[in-house]
């Protein structure tokens, strides 16, 4: 067994290094690789252009009532009646003198009859199918628009997703900094105890925090897998596969930069807002009023024109002697069993219906950008705090330790003072990503790209700290 045992630590030593090559040459994924990828493969920007695409093909039924239309007609009759009999031969223009015998007339012969024809059907005037055609063409128009809000709300999903990935694997590289120096800390204490320096308790503290590292970094380990399959699947990917991801954020100074550049649009909330969704709105209260008009067109007359070319022939298709018919056609009903009233009340009600959802997504628009507005001030005022806050934390923990190695101060104070500075550094990075966030909601908000946070990345190179160099089990 022993033997076995050794063997496989041979083997993965042996595998480790090639392992460790194809992850070091593995590049990470840039934001603005992420957005592009979206744009053509997430799941939600697929269903929403297949939509538009249908509601667009929808939009050209009407036209049957508006273009002209042609078509090609064969069959073939065998009959016995005496006017189909009769008037059979009379169209294939094979009338006699017998024809005319009363006997014959009255009791005919089974007489065979291969029809041909070509008929041309011209719409004169069908005002329903004309704004029927406008109403359907408008709504599909408003299928399109919300396919685009969908492609901008994908944007600022994998934005938001991207960084939290982001955040998740610098949060593990943290926490891994702090479980070494927990560890270490751990081995020094254990050495003092023996030598009388410290007590026992001392010892347990430090044990306490090391455990309590661990834990942290256990589930922080975790998060990131989820995170990164979050992004994967939100990406429109099929498989598991992680993504490789930066190791840590955009900088304070880019965030902030970034930030400050947005103010100008962060303070001019009464400008109109061109948001897809607005937009589709409006669309959908145009298309509504439409079929309003459609509705009342279906109380008008309508006039058709037609003409056709007829063969027949006993035994042909398209032979024989054509005959040609030129025809127009009108219609009025006049009453429908009250169906047609039924169908203008309703679509009256439906576009007065579409025009309180075009007023209320206008008042919704209005809400979301004040409120993302309020949003990046806040979060920008959060930074600064934590920031500050962070830089405190660590000069307190500088201070503690310069105590702590003259013999001044307790291990108890030394740990209290590291946990603060960890706990000050993960609330500063996770600030900075609630900043980004809200940059990116504020953007979605106002109906601009989301994707212009793909400006915050630099060149970058693939993670030192990524969670599968981490944990090999992942």
């Amino acid at each position: 067994m022993q033997t076995i045992s050794l063997s496989l630590v041979a083997a993965a030593a042996m595998a480790l290094p090639g392992l460790a090559a194809a992850q070091s040459a593995l590049q990470p994924l840039r934001l603005s690789d992420a957005l592009a990828e979206a744009d053509r493969g997430a799941f939600a920007n697929r269903q929403a252009t297949a939509n538009a695409a249908s509601s667009r093909a929808q939009a050209a039924l009407p036209l049957k009532g508006i273009l002209p239309s042609a078509r090609v007609e064969g069959g073939f009759v065998r009959t016995t009646d005496p006017i189909g009999a009769f008037g059979t031969t009379l169209r294939q223009r094979a009338v006699t003198p017998a024809a005319f015998d009363p006997a014959r007339l009255n009791d005919p012969a089974p007489v065979n009859n291969v029809t041909g024809g070509l008929v041309f059907e011209v719409p004169v005037f069908n005002a329903d199918a004309l704004t029927g055609w406008r109403a359907a063409r408008t709504a599909a128009e408003a299928t399109g628009a919300m396919a685009d809000w969908t492609a901008v709300n994908t944007r600022a999903m994998v934005v938001k997703a991207y960084y939290g990935a982001v955040l998740a694997s610098e949060k593990v590289g943290m926490l891994t900094q702090a479980k070494r120096a927990a560890d270490a800390a751990v081995k020094q204490v254990e050495s003092m105890v023996r030598q009388g320096l410290v007590t026992k308790a001392d010892q347990l503290q430090a044990s306490v925090r090391a455990g309590d590292i661990e834990a942290q970094l256990l589930a922080a380990r975790n998060e990131a897998v989820t995170a990164r399959q979050q992004l994967a699947m939100l990406l429109g990917r099929s498989d598991t596969v992680l993504v490789a991801l930066p190791a840590s954020l955009p900088s304070d100074s880019a965030v902030r930069a970034f930030a400050r550049a947005s103010q100008p649009a962060v303070a001019e909330t009464n400008t109109p807002l061109e948001r897809d969704d607005v937009r589709a709105a409006q669309l959908g209260a145009r298309a509504a009023a439409a079929d309003r008009q459609r509705a009342t067109a279906t109380l008008l007359p309508r006039v058709n024109g037609f003409a056709r070319y007829d063969y027949n022939s006993p035994t042909a298709l398209y032979a024989g002697k054509p005959n040609w018919t030129v025809g127009l056609m009108g219609s009025w009903s006049l009453f429908g069993g009250a169906n047609e009233l039924a169908d203008v009340a309703g679509a009256s009600a439906r576009a007065r219906s579409a025009k309180a959802g075009e007023e209320a997504a206008q008042a919704n628009a209005r809400v979301e950008a004040d409120a993302a507005a309020r949003a990046v001030t806040l979060a920008s005022q959060r930074l600064d705090l934590a920031i500050t806050a962070a830089a405190q934390s660590r000069e307190a923990h500088r201070l503690v330790e310069k105590r702590y190695t003259g013999g001044l101060a307790t291990i108890a104070e030394l740990l209290g003072a590291e946990t603060a500075a960890t706990g000050a550094a993960l609330a500063e990075s996770a600030a900075r990503y609630t900043l980004i966030d809200a940059l990116a909601q504020h953007r979605r908000a106002l109906g601009a790209d989301p994707g212009a946070l793909a400006q915050l990345e630099p060149a970058t190179r693939a993670s030192s700290n990524d969670i599968r160099n981490e944990d090999p089990t992942v």
